[in-house]
């Protein structure tokens, strides 16, 4: 079923390149997260649309550089949204060593070991799910959504969320979480048609995550991480 949701326009609809805000809130549910069950922490909810039919001209991501920090041996933000061509900054602020590296599911990269106190960048050229880990530190992990519009958000804490400056017309709306089944990512698609210069205020997005199943990553050797992580400066692929 599709869902047709509109704005109301007022009489600059005329006036050329007006645009409007797509906004609303994302919630999560049948959950086992702490965060979500105690906090209501519905942040990192990804929300993008694509235009339907002849695409509204959009420049690349290439002018402009995201961060993805590394701190207290976790990455912040956990979960970033970038357009084609963006890049990424892998700012190291731990008085220890990581090594940034992704090796299945979007654009493959690995920053190799570097020091505390330095950053390493990455640009994502082609769309996709992208999952980042740290070779030396198996709880640290990250998505970043790699999208081909310049139209997204994520969603914070209270799963708010806004697209900001979306041109007139008719476009698929689509989300992803990390703990959402495909099916169930599948099933929240929409049409939506915006029209210019007052905000479109989205039902609730529900994101059930019923049938999510936690597995465990591997390093980027494809072995299992230590048992015991000794921060040290020297690491081979024999650990």
């Amino acid at each position: 079923m599709i869902w047709l949701w509109r704005i109301c326009f007022s009489l600059l609809w005329l006036l050329p390149g007006c645009c409007a805000v797509v906004k609303g809130t994302a919630r999560l549910t049948d959950s086992r997260d702490p965060g979500v069950r105690r906090h209501k922490d519905f942040s990192g909810v990804v929300i993008w649309l694509e235009p339907d039919g002849h695409a509204p001209a959009f420049a690349a991501g290439s002018h402009r550089a995201w961060t993805m920090k590394q701190k207290d041996k976790h990455f912040d933000p956990h979960v970033l949204a970038v357009p084609i061509g963006g890049a990424v900054d892998f700012p190291n602020l731990d008085p220890i060593f990581h090594n940034v590296f992704s090796n299945y599911s979007g654009q493959t990269f690995d920053l190799s070991l570097y020091k505390p106190h330095s950053s390493k960048r990455v640009v994502f050229t082609r769309a996709g799910i992208v999952r980042v880990f740290c070779n030396i530190h198996p709880t640290m992990s990250a998505i970043i959504a790699v999208l081909d519009t310049p139209w997204f958000a994520v969603s914070d804490i209270s799963g708010v969320f806004e697209v900001k400056d979306v041109p007139a017309g008719r476009y698929t709306l689509h989300v992803f979480h990390e703990r959402a089944t495909g099916e169930t990512l599948d099933a929240l698609v929409r049409s939506i048609i915006v029209e210019r210069d007052a905000p479109l205020v989205l039902p609730a997005i529900v994101i059930s995550e019923t049938g999510y199943i936690p597995a465990p990553h591997r390093n980027k050797w494809d072995k299992d991480y230590p048992p015991q992580i000794d921060d040290q400066p020297v690491y081979g692929p024999t650990q």
